[in-house]
């Protein structure tokens, strides 16, 4: 081949690396300047270093959904997702490495009565949120009320996701919020599951540290329904024998466990009346087919409910939220993966 064949051979080349090299240049900054799609790195390579600094970035009430990728790592912060942030999703690189921790407790805020609700680590206002491969922890320890996750917002899924803490772990607040949490992790020590919302656990481990209650629930009046556990294994740390089921925060809790596996931390008992005795009658706390050494219903208290198979039949998420608002996303479109 003559040296001019092979020198224009070269300058083709290269003009066609160039093309590609621009071509790639191009694509990563269009990906970069897409305002639906951020990534957080702690070491530099993402759009952010923190994950407040990236909702703070969100447009507010967005016309579609905004995903934030967070790579691994430990980041510690009080996260808040305000009620303008709707329509977001946090999707973790992995749930065991990607870690969102603080470690305030009521002590240490000290705001008064209702120091609890300022504890958290991360804070859910915003409508329609999504979590997926997240680890959200409070570090505060056995020190009282500590909060590691605080939703308020209505229709809000978390996927394979660890809450960690002690007291008071998950807030599920909110008296018409709707709230669904599959395959997650949930460990705690008393009251490590309370609030007013409807929420369902489904396929979900949760996990105690003490001997004391697992549920706290404030069911407003006339709810059909509050926290439902499904197909979900209760399990606890060595040494842990005498574990209730839940007890009445407010008069109308509503608590149901189907499917579910129980270990023998379970007391026999399964539920208790917060030294109110009036609660339970107004209070509302059933089974269906639990198994394992602390599922035996003969020494359950009396005012306890056993489910019949017609009234467990419609423990399903899609009747337990069902809206009369016909415009709705349906409750397959919110709590199924797709589109996530």
């Amino acid at each position: 081949m003559s040296d001019n064949l092979i020198n224009a051979e070269m300058k083709y080349r290269k003009k066609i690396a160039i093309l590609i090299i621009s071509l790639i240049v191009m694509t990563f900054q269009s990906f970069a300047a897409d305002p639906y799609i951020m990534v957080v790195a702690q070491d530099g390579s993402g759009d952010f270093t923190s994950i407040q600094a990236a909702i703070d970035a969100c447009k507010s009430f967005p016309d579609k959904r905004i995903t934030i990728f967070i790579k691994n790592g430990t980041y510690h912060e009080k996260v808040r997702v305000p009620a303008w942030n709707n329509k977001l999703s946090l999707i973790g690189e992995s749930a065991e490495y990607t870690i969102i921790t603080y470690g305030d407790y009521f002590h240490k805020i000290n705001r008064g009565r209702n120091s609890t609700f300022f504890t958290y680590t991360l804070l859910v206002e915003g409508n329609d949120f999504y979590a997926e491969n997240l680890c959200i922890e409070n570090t505060a320890g056995p020190v009282g009320q500590a909060v590691a996750l605080h939703v308020e917002g209505d229709r809000c899924v978390f996927r394979n996701c660890r809450l960690l803490g002690h007291q008071d772990t998950l807030y599920a607040a909110g008296e018409h919020t709707r709230q669904y949490y599959d395959s997650c992790y949930i460990e705690g020590t008393t009251d490590f599951i309370f609030g007013a919302a409807t929420a369902f656990f489904n396929h979900c481990i949760i996990h105690s540290k003490s001997n004391s209650f697992i549920t706290a629930a404030s069911t407003p009046e006339g709810k059909s329904y509050g926290f439902v556990f499904f197909s979900s294994r209760l399990t606890a740390s060595p040494g842990i024998n005498s574990v209730y089921l839940g007890r009445p925060w407010r008069d109308y809790a509503r608590v149901t466990f189907l499917r579910c596996e129980m270990g023998g931390h379970i007391l026999p008992c399964g539920w208790d009346n917060w030294s109110t005795p009036s609660r339970e009658k107004t209070s509302y706390f059933a089974e269906y087919r639990n198994t394992g050494a602390g599922a035996g219903i003969s020494d359950r208290v009396k005012w306890c409910h056993q489910l019949t198979k017609k009234e467990a039949s419609r423990y399903t998420p899609q009747h337990i939220f069902k809206s009369c608002v016909p415009k709705e996303p349906s409750v397959q479109e919110w709590t199924g993966k797709k589109g996530r």
